[in-house]
């Protein structure tokens, strides 16, 4: 029987890497015809050139399309789709509102979903990995092998020309050790500090021999800049210089990438990157690690931990010792371990 599958994800870069298995899943499994991915316009990159994609839906909510004549605009857009039906891993009601203003005769998500009534099936909000938290919305008799569905992103040769002109530019040997670092976050409190960065890049250059990419959006633009200049090195800035998928293929060239607990991590553990997170005010329970093997996560542990789901502003009770406490000493242990271990 012909199926169209809906998989709506409008929440950030990391969270629609990690939904790439679903869609990898859907289409292998279900024998899928059609799979069609609701995401905002500033995700949409990371869904080109995927071969289980069949469309993308750009749906701007939070700017362009944030009313309700929009709401209902979008919902007729779906209703026209012949949907069978609907994977929402996006807990938000709005999501589940949508998928049942279609008409989607299927609708299945998560019990903690802020519109579960609307759904015509939930499935436990677990506490496993996000990759496989997402895969439990297929049929319960949909038989997946553990690992069998990894995030996965697809830059094409244009994205890798760009990363070839980006380091022929910088003086990069082809054969060097290329070391990624990942200062930013959306959330304050789940920066590590520029000094801690700072001085991997300098150890990273001076001990290792190494090129240092410091990765970002053009918003990390100034503190990679400020980076760069605590370490006294010359890292390469390609924060506010690569668009997501080139970030992708930039990342692939490095031989490990010390990052926050950010959409960067994914990233770079989408494209085969050994990935040295840093967690602050979250925890790797939440299941937002990198995902395989290979990576390592750097935490205290701290009975203030955890203080909230995605992080924040500012620290609760005004320490931010998550990660004051965090020294570069330890993290480029971590990495020189990293580097050493076998691939």
């Amino acid at each position: 029987m012909p199926t169209n599958v809906l998989i709506i994800q409008t929440a950030f870069i990391g969270d629609v890497v990690l939904v790439t298995p679903l869609i990898q899943a859907a289409k292998d499994l279900l024998a899928a015809d059609l799979v069609s991915v609701l995401v905002r316009p500033s995700t949409a990159e990371l869904l080109y050139n995927n071969p289980s994609v069949d469309e993308i839906i750009p749906y701007d909510k939070n700017q362009k399309q944030k009313g309700l004549s929009d709401l209902m605009a979008m919902s007729g857009r779906l209703s026209g789709g012949d949907f069978d039906v609907a994977f929402i891993p996006h807990r938000s009601f709005r999501s589940a509102l949508l998928a049942w203003l279609a008409r989607i005769p299927q609708r299945v998500g998560f019990s903690s979903s802020g519109g579960r009534w609307l759904l015509t099936r939930t499935v436990p909000y677990e506490s496993v990995h996000e990759v496989d938290r997402n895969l439990s919305l297929l049929p319960r008799e949909t038989p997946i092998e553990a690992g069998a569905y990894p995030p996965a992103l697809y830059p094409d040769d244009g994205d890798r020309a760009f990363v070839d002109a980006l380091l022929h530019r910088q003086d990069v040997e082809p054969a060097g050790t290329l070391i990624g670092v990942n200062p930013g976050s959306t959330w304050a409190t789940k920066r590590w500090q520029p000094e801690g960065f700072a001085e991997i890049v300098r150890r990273s250059e001076q001990e290792l021999g190494a090129r240092v990419i410091l990765f970002g959006g053009w918003e990390d633009t100034e503190l990679c800049q400020r980076i760069a200049l605590l370490s006294g090195g010359t890292p390469l800035i390609a924060a506010g210089e690569a668009k997501l998928l080139q970030s992708a293929a930039l990342v692939a060239r490095c031989s490990a990438l010390v990052s926050n607990d950010s959409a960067m991590a994914h990233i770079g553990a989408a494209m085969g990157t050994p990935v040295i997170d840093i967690f602050g005010p979250t925890v790797t329970e939440f299941g937002f690690t990198p995902y395989g093997e290979g990576h390592c996560s750097v935490q205290r542990d701290l009975s203030c931990r955890p203080c909230g789901s995605h992080g924040g502003v500012s620290c609760p009770i005004g320490t931010h010792e998550c990660m004051t406490s965090i020294g570069a000493d330890e993290v480029f242990s971590v990495l020189k371990e990293r580097l050493s271990s076998p691939s």
